[in-house]
């Protein structure tokens, strides 16, 4: 069984409503991530679940109900089974989430629904060919800070270019994917995330607690063992825990300015690495 605690939200109940102001105003303008994210998808059969009305913590649903009505800046891609999107609050420079459209599973509790071994195995593909994305948006914003890309970017500059490029950086190394101990909103969701917390919308402890601590379950942990602890997320105190640094694994207390700080630093030393 699950705990129910109001008080277990990784995200505030303005942005629970959608009242907090987006971080990029929604147009039908690609950018290049979009550009690179989305999949051509085949023409959707008509829904008549499309014109529902979703509020609150039923918010992702309008997404899973009619994604091609959204702009490619918030819909990456769609399929019959799957919707990504740009996280409408990230709390890391590029966030997604994975929606699963199966009805049969996206109202479930993510223990629940992942419990089922198929369906998991389904998720974690999906996980993975995200995961290889974001990395490549990585790489495109951050690989000429990185030491490691330095060769690789010299190579893409040469004239006639080489046959291959060197390795440069292993990006998918700097993603991480997981849900949730207790979700705010109601779909099934799963988030896919760069490890630097870089953020503007990051602002409360429970934004930063809510990735940085077992919170966070991981994917690849399924399926959970019945004794698992991160079941009880509001007995064990995730939330409310001192900061603890994404990167170096220092204490940070529970000063949030230091914290920020701190992360601002951290993205700096991590994107030259």
């Amino acid at each position: 069984m699950q705990e129910a605690h109001s008080n277990q939200d990784a995200i505030t109940e303005d942005e629970i409503a959608g009242r907090a102001a987006p971080l990029q105003p929604a147009t039908s303008k690609r950018d290049a991530f979009s550009e690179l994210m989305t999949v051509k998808p085949k023409k959707p059969k008509p829904n008549p679940v499309a014109y529902q009305t979703f509020d609150g913590r039923d918010g992702l649903g309008a997404y899973i109900a009619n994604p091609a009505s959204f702009p490619p800046s918030r819909v990456i891609s769609h399929s019959e089974k799957w919707v990504v999107i740009n996280d409408l609050y990230p709390k890391s420079s590029i966030h997604l989430l994975l929606l699963p459209r199966d009805a049969s599973k996206s109202s479930l509790h993510p223990f629940e629904a992942l419990g089922d071994v198929a369906f998991l195995n389904e998720v974690k593909a999906e996980v993975q060919k995200l995961k290889v994305l974001v990395a490549s948006e990585l790489r495109r914003r951050y690989g000429k800070f990185s030491a490691q890309d330095q060769a690789r970017e010299r190579a893409m500059d040469e004239e006639p270019p080489p046959k291959s490029l060197p390795r440069g950086r292993d990006w998918t190394k700097e993603v991480i994917a997981g849900v949730h101990a207790h979700p705010s909103m109601n779909h099934l969701h799963i988030h896919i995330l760069s490890v630097d917390r870089h953020s503007e919308y990051l602002k409360h402890r429970k934004h930063y607690n809510s990735f940085a601590t077992p919170f966070l379950v991981d994917v690849e942990d399924f399926p959970l063992a019945r004794t698992d602890v991160r079941r009880h997320p509001g007995r064990e105190g995730y939330l409310d825990r001192q900061y603890k640094c994404w990167r170096c694994g220092n204490m940070l207390g529970k000063k949030f300015t230091q914290l920020k700080k701190h992360l601002q630093e951290e993205f700096e030393e991590w994107r030259k690495e």
